[in-house]
């Protein structure tokens, strides 16, 4: 008890705070430092002053002109009458302005006194207040002139802090060129208004001057046009006018300069969305780190490629300063008018509210990926996202993300598109269906499909007409094309519309579900409130329907007849040996001969498809691996088909692979060294059944498993599969090695693309595919465009070493790709370079598309996905339908890409719309595409030889064992003579340059090349890569066949008409009906127009 009432003594109460409880800290806060008061009292006060000029112009226009002196009396200049006023009114105001200066002053005290006394705002008040105060002592001097007139000076120093604290009161901060033109013209008024008071009140003791006159004459006068009619008479209002002058040569040009300066900072950082605009039209905000032309001209030209976006503006959020060439953008009419550059950051809450990021219809926030740090990158996106999210929580966020294990950082955004999840998945599918991102490319794009209709070539013409199809939907209920197939089958739907009205229907979206279903096969029944997404050139709003004459349309002629199908076991699920040599037969084969021959007939597409067969036939993939199992590979038995156990990142979507039942232990995935497991040294050793796919890559990261995953999905076949290499730059860590120890014949070798021993041990020489991703330590240079030019070198020499290998690359900017499999003086690839720029002349987006290595599928720039992004702010679904297409999502009873090859056997189908019918009602698969492949009709202009020439006239002809009868010879018939007579006439020149001393050797050297045939450069390459070969102990089977060249070209055809004909080793793109689990429409049975029903199976 004592010790409680010890510590109770002991304890103090301390108040904090005391120095603001004081009676001048309280007059401080009311005057000074609260916000809203200082406001009030500085507009008071600047009212005060406005009425004190507006009385001193009444005062001067109601003075009488007698009673005084006469002219040239300097008694007027001191004196004045105020008869007409209550010289009380003049008296308050000066009291209420002296005692709020002395207030103000006692406030603003900090010890200097003289501070205070000394400025120029207190002199003017003392000059103006003080005069009236002592008048109320001193009666006579009420005659006495105050030149009240300056009070305008302290009018706009007042202003001034009025504006200042505006601004701190509502919490905004106004444009600085708006405060720094407010204060020019405040301060040429006061300059104006102090001379024509002070000149007409001297002039009173000379001409008598008006107060229009002392303006006519001040206005006169400082425009520098001095007619002369009105000039001052006495010396005072002369050195007034000298020293006004003065005054408006110092103080105009320095608030000219400031106002200059502040339109050349604008000029730099961009200006302000007013907040009137952005609540009476409608704007997106681009939120970007750093801003180049080739972007923003992606952005522009796709953003406004909708027509309902034609209205919209887009305000730009960049950081850093406007260069040059984005200035030069913006100056173009088409742009300047609906785009406003904004300097700033998106961390911070004012540029947020300059760019009105409340009001907007969507923010797009686009990451860096030129940068060496591509984590460090995400990490500015994640809080720029997060940024947006804060500040406007309802604006909808469109954000692009490099690394997929930052994607679940802004998994709250309504679309998020990664970078490396969609390149690795474009680049495994480009390896089993070819050309896949060149498919999704166009499909992204928005076209007309005009590229290319003024081309000679005609698969210009085919090419640009289809590339203009996009993905589009609509509600079945609303639509033309499909409201007719309610209560049928999907597939019915899809091959009727097709046929009817040339669009592809592939997917749908129920109205109580928000997930899409590609291809959910026949036994889906279609609702009239199901959303519909198909494929066509335009939206069926801006499609115009005309009926077509019966008879207008030739009738079909019977097609020959080849092979009879039974079933549909020849459509492969994915292509495998897509190198082997094309053949040079383009068109169907000829008519048989035998009139027995009858062509089989296609069984028609049914309404509801029968539950029996589609049951046989969707099982009949499941069960061709375990049949194969039994029979042929015992080497599978260790397959299984599961989710993967270790997912490489937080977000990624498990998907249903082929898996190991036990994982591999980490030294069996090294390729290149054997261990006590393994004895094989290089990928030939294996002895694998399928070509390999070899992957270049810097690191491990987490994006190659997106690759690993389509090539291993469940829905392929166990024979199919092709082992993976996996050929990095910087050994991988652990734990990305324990989440490939689970796939398939899936190793890993440490080398560089750069290093031709590298690539034969991983075995390049009898490799399917060669994927060359870019390497992010490259992305970044001094010349942005050279950030390829390490891989496109490096491609370029594998393409002249392995003419035959298939090689998929991927590069930083999409204009390289006319570098890739560069033929300097080959005539058909000039006409392509010029065939681009024509389309570029036309306004083109794809003005690319008719490259021949992106036409083929062979190189792909993740840049051209951009669009994707872009397109999602119309087309909400694109992002998910992407997704589907590429395997990165799966959703249940949806269905996925594939393709299938037109062997001889299919011919018989002869056209597009029978092969459409064909597997709709077989299978139920939806055709979207037809990758063609042609033989080159034109020739190189030059023939790339490599001739050795001496100084020996004649060339021996070759030898009888060069030149076989019945052997067909590469190089045209006219192109060794000419070369021939060349290297005489070469030597002829070099002989007469002077006499050459032959040694005997030289002699015998030079017989013995004469007797030699001139080898092609190809014929040295290939040699080259044999002798490396054997010093590595490696078989050189193969090589002739990777070192061959063939003169072909390849396309994409999207959506092609159902008279398109089919041709020889064409690839149809399909999307099959997922063989893992199907969805019923509803939990009843549905009846469809011939009255049958379909149960549909449950999850």
């Amino acid at each position: 008890r004592g010790d409680e009432d010890a510590m109770k003594a002991q304890t103090v109460q301390v108040e904090f705070y005391v120095n603001e409880n004081t009676f001048k800290e309280r007059l401080k806060l009311f005057f000074i430092k609260n916000q809203r008061s200082s406001l009030r009292i500085r507009v008071f006060n600047f009212s005060l002053k406005v009425l004190t000029c507006i009385l001193y112009i009444f005062r001067v226009l109601n003075e009488p002109t007698d009673g005084y002196a006469g002219k040239g009396s300097y008694l007027l200049v001191i004196r004045c009458v105020m008869d007409m006023f209550d010289p009380g009114v003049p008296v308050s105001v000066a009291a209420i302005c002296f005692l709020e200066t002395l207030l103000l002053t006692y406030l603003s005290y900090k010890g200097n006194i003289w501070e205070q006394i000394l400025r120029i705002s207190f002199i003017l008040e003392m000059i103006n207040t003080v005069p009236f105060l002592i008048t109320v002592i001193y009666y006579p001097l009420r005659q006495l002139f105050i030149p009240v007139f300056l009070n305008c000076w302290l009018a706009k120093h007042a202003l001034e802090n009025m504006i200042n604290d505006l601004h701190r009161a509502i919490q905004r901060t106004q444009s600085a060129m708006f405060n720094q033109v407010l204060i020019l013209i405040s301060t040429l008024l006061c300059l104006i208004f102090t001379c024509i008071c002070g000149i007409q009140h001297l002039e009173r003791a000379g001409n008598k001057l008006t107060l229009f006159d002392s303006l006519y004459f001040c206005i006169v006068t400082f425009s520098t046009v001095g007619f002369g009619d009105v000039t001052p008479n006495i010396w005072p209002s002369r050195l007034l006018v000298v020293i006004m002058i003065m005054v408006a040569l110092v103080v105009i040009p320095m608030q000219i300069e400031q106002l200059a300066y502040l339109w050349m900072e604008r000029q730099k950082s961009g200006g302000n969305y007013s907040q009137h605009r952005a609540e009476t039209e409608r704007h997106v905000v681009l939120c970007v780190s750093s801003l180049k032309t080739d972007l923003l001209m992606d952005f522009l030209n796709e953003f406004y490629a909708h027509p309902r976006l034609q209205d919209h503006y887009v305000i730009i959020l960049c950081p850093t300063e406007m260069d040059a060439q984005v200035r030069r953008v913006l100056q173009i009419p088409l742009w300047s008018q609906r785009v406003i550059y904004l300097q700033g950051s998106v961390l911070k809450d004012q540029d947020l509210f300059r760019a009105k990021l409340d009001n907007a219809e969507a923010c797009f926030i686009l990451s860096s990926r030129c940068e060496m740090d591509r984590t460090a990158s995400d990490h500015q996106t994640i809080l720029r996202a997060w940024a947006v999210k804060d500040f406007a929580p309802n604006c909808p966020l469109y954000v692009q993300i490099l690394k997929p294990e930052n994607k679940f950082h802004v998994k709250f955004a309504d679309h998020v598109v990664c970078e490396e999840e969609f390149k690795f998945a474009l680049l495994a599918l480009n390896c089993i269906c070819p050309a896949t991102s060149t498919l999704i490319t166009l499909l992204v794009h928005t076209s007309q499909g005009l590229e290319g209709q003024q081309s000679p070539e005609e698969w210009h013409r085919t090419y640009g007409k289809f590339s203009g199809n996009e993905i589009y939907n609509i509600v079945m209920r609303d639509s033309t094309f499909f409201s007719e197939y309610e209560g049928k089958s999907f597939t019915y739907a899809s091959f009727h519309a097709h046929k009817k009205y040339g669009v592809c229907l592939i997917g749908v979206c129920q109205r109580d579900s928000k997930s899409i279903r590609l291809n959910p096969g026949p036994q889906f029944i279609l609702s009239s409130t199901d959303t519909c997404f198909y494929i066509n050139i335009t939206k069926e709003e801006n499609s115009c329907l005309k009926a077509m004459k019966q008879g207008s349309h030739c009738g079909k002629t019977r097609p020959p007849v080849q092979s009879i199908i039974a079933s549909m076991s020849t459509v492969a699920i994915d292509l495998q040996d897509t190198s082997s040599r094309l053949s040079s037969r383009a068109n169907l084969p000829p008519e048989p001969t035998k009139t027995e021959s009858r062509r089989p007939s296609i069984a028609p597409v049914l309404e509801v498809a029968d539950a029996g067969s589609l049951h046989t036939d969707l099982s009949s993939d499941q069960s061709e691996d375990e049949a194969l199992h039994s029979t042929d590979d015992l080497s599978m038995e260790g397959y299984i088909k599961g989710y993967p156990p270790n997912l490489p990142y937080i977000g990624s979507s498990p998907t249903h692979c082929h898996l190991l039942k036990e994982k591999v232990p980490y030294c069996c995935l090294r390729l290149e060294k054997g261990c006590q497991h393994n004895y094989c040294e290089d990928a030939k050793a294996y002895s694998f059944k399928n070509k390999l796919i070899i992957v270049s890559a810097e690191t491990a990261g987490n994006g190659l498993y997106n690759f690993i995953v389509p090539l291993r999905a469940s829905y392929r076949p166990k024979k199919d599969l092709n082992p993976i290499v996996l050929l990095l730059d910087n050994p991988p860590d652990t734990n990305f090695l324990e989440t490939i120890c689970w796939f398939p014949m899936v190793y890993y070798m440490v080398g560089s693309i750069d290093n031709l021993d590298d690539l034969l041990r991983c075995g390049v020489s009898f490799a399917a595919n060669m994927v060359v991703v870019d390497k992010e330590s490259t992305m970044c240079a001094e010349e942005d465009y050279m950030a390829d030019s390490k891989t496109i070198v490096n491609v370029q020499t594998l393409f002249r070493l392995f003419s035959s290998l298939s090689i998929i690359t991927e590069l930083t900017h999409p204009a390289n790709m006319r570098f890739m499999q560069f033929r300097a003086k080959d005539c058909y690839s000039l006409a392509l370079s010029k065939q681009e720029k024509k389309e570029k002349e036309k306004g083109s987006n794809l003005a690319f598309m008719f490259r021949l290595p992106f036409a083929a599928g062979k190189v792909f720039s993740i840049g051209m996905l951009d669009t994707l992004l872009y397109q999602s702010f119309v087309k909400d679904y694109m992002v998910t339908i992407i997704r589907l297409l590429l395997g990165l999502d799966t959703t249940p009873g949806s269905g996925f890409l594939c393709a299938m090859r037109i062997t001889e056997e299919d011919l018989w189908i002869q056209t597009y719309g029978r092969l459409y019918q064909k597997l709709c009602s077989s299978v139920g698969d939806i055709p979207i595409g037809i990758y063609r492949t042609e033989v080159l009709k034109s020739e190189p202009c030059q023939s790339q030889f490599s001739v050795n020439v001496d100084e020996f006239e004649e060339v021996q002809e070759p030898s009888g064992r060069d030149f076989q009868p019945g052997v067909q010879n590469t190089e045209p018939s006219d192109v060794r003579p000419l070369l021939r007579r060349k290297s005489i006439q070469w030597a002829r020149r070099l002989s007469r340059m002077g006499p050459r001393h032959l040694t005997r050797h030289t002699y015998k050297a030079g017989q013995q090349r004469t007797g030699l045939h001139p080898r092609s450069e190809r014929q040295e390459l290939a040699e080259l890569v044999k002798n490396r070969m054997k010093n590595l102990g490696l078989s050189c089977s193969g090589v002739d066949e990777m070192c061959e060249s063939h003169t072909s070209h390849s396309y994409v055809l999207i959506n092609p008409s159902a008279d398109t004909r089919l041709q020889l080793d064409d690839i149809v793109y399909i999307i099959r009906e997922s063989p893992l689990s199907f969805v019923s429409k509803n939990s009843e049975s549905r009846k469809s127009s011939c009255g049958n029903r379909l149960s549909g199976p449950g999850l």
